[in-house]
């Protein structure tokens, strides 16, 4: 769900009103909207591409991200728009839902995230002009799109023993320290069975964005115009990460260059890569030193039957009975709504990662025996307190695990990328844009 909250559709007015139509008895006919593409059997409308391109144009700029002519971005966010359409159609062909409930969790962390209410966050989104129902609709689109990947993707993915010996063995070489890469990258997709002269054509258009590259354009316009990766309208940023959890091919590129250098042009089965190295940090650990947290909590989860605020405040005033005195253990055994409940809330030794983010980062700011104030997670709300913490070095199983991610981390990219592509190419895609 990482990356899962950053789109903003806005919807624009596109027509002129009928008065003022009316002014002019010579006036020529508004366009009120048509298809600019047909995806399977549903249509992408022109009144839906220039809200997406208004929307976009506005996060560039807020980024201070130079925009690329109207004309190509146009057509290139198109593309992207036709791909996201085939994934949530797939998705809903094959039964995969995000919950009412599961949208308003994330609108409201999005809220938390720019500390204000979720009143106060929809009054903004309605102020900057933005339909507050179709806002709602592309964060599940998003969702949507995220866990139709982990389902068809990144579980699918499988790590050998044998790998995960191999990774092990060249960590201990190295003597566990690694580099954190900083990077951007631009893809260009091809189609899985594409013809000589299709390959040529789109290899000719990867190139064409190295060669603005390499004369000074700057990398995040260029990868807003040319990229097929779902990151292209953030600059193509991949953030930093370790070396070993890139793609290898990225990998390999990034050895020998210098930050601010880009690649040459890498080809992959899922098309053409350009790679900029933004930047350097050594001394992370590919193995690291593991702080754990012994901690307990009570849940109180919402439905039907029980709201927010319910919830919230039923917590508050456990709370209030665990600052006089109360005896949590017990309290945990009547109230919480966890598993954890019939041993008094006890969660054990968490490991960093073992619980969600939100649980995570409440847990992390308490001070030894002192009681959160409630704290809302996909789970419900919970009350948390920390009764140790310790620091040590990582079990064989542990090692085992944090290198099973480091490959998988490595190899989900890639395979995404291919599985997009064959999605692609098996969609009926129809393009109407230029059509008058």
């Amino acid at each position: 769900m990482k990356r899962i909250l950053q789109a903003l559709i806005a919807v624009l007015a596109l027509t002129a009103t009928a008065a003022q139509a009316q002014k002019s008895p010579a006036a020529q006919p508004i366009e009120v909207d048509r298809v600019v593409a047909v995806v399977n059997d549903e249509a992408i409308t022109l009144h839906e591409l220039r809200s997406r391109l208004a929307t976009v144009e506005r996060q560039l700029r807020g980024q201070g991200t130079p925009l690329p002519p109207r004309d190509v971005f146009q057509q290139q966010l198109l593309e992207r728009m036709i791909i996201d359409r085939v994934q949530v159609q797939f998705a809903r062909e094959t039964g995969l839902r995000i919950a009412d409930g599961e949208v308003d969790a994330a609108l409201r962390r999005i809220a938390e995230s720019n500390r204000m209410s979720l009143a106060d966050f929809k009054a903004a989104i309605e102020h900057d002009g933005i339909v507050w129902a179709k806002f709602r609709e592309e964060i599940r689109e998003e969702m949507t799109i995220a866990r139709l990947r982990d389902r068809e993707v990144d579980n699918r993915i499988v790590i050998s023993e044998g790998e995960i010996d191999n990774y092990l063995a060249s960590a201990e070489a190295q003597g566990g320290d690694e580099q954190l890469a900083h990077l951007a990258h631009i893809i260009v997709r091809v189609p899985e069975q594409a013809t000589p002269q299709q390959l040529a054509k789109i290899r000719a258009r990867a190139e064409q964005a190295l060669q603005q590259l390499r004369a000074g354009e700057d990398f995040a316009k260029i990868a807003a115009v040319y990229s097929d990766a779902p990151d292209a309208l953030t600059g193509g940023s991949m953030g930093a990460r370790p070396v070993d959890r890139l793609p290898s091919l990225y990998a390999d590129a990034v050895k020998d260059l210098k930050p601010g250098e880009v690649s040459g042009l890498l080809r992959s089965p899922a098309g053409f890569h350009v790679v900029k190295l933004l930047g350097r940090q050594g001394g992370a650990l590919a193995v690291p030193t593991l702080r754990q947290t012994h901690a307990r909590h009570i849940l109180i989860k919402v439905n039907e039957l029980v709201s927010e605020s319910e919830a919230r405040h039923k917590l508050q005033g456990i709370r209030e009975r665990l600052v006089n005195g109360g005896d949590f253990a017990e309290l945990a055994r009547l109230y919480s709504n966890d598993l954890s409940a019939s041993k008094g809330g006890d969660l054990g030794w968490l490991y960093q990662g073992d619980t969600v983010p939100d649980f995570e980062k409440a847990m992390d700011a308490l001070k030894l025996n002192e009681f959160s104030k409630p704290v809302q997670s996909p789970f419900g709300f919970h009350l948390i307190q920390v009764l140790e913490r310790r620091t040590e070095g990582a079990t064989p199983e542990r090692r085992r695990l944090v290198a099973r991610a480091a490959l998988r981390e490595r190899k989900a990219d890639e395979a995404y990328q291919d599985w997009i592509r064959q999605m692609r190419d098996r969609a009926y895609v129809e393009y109407r844009l230029e059509d008058r």
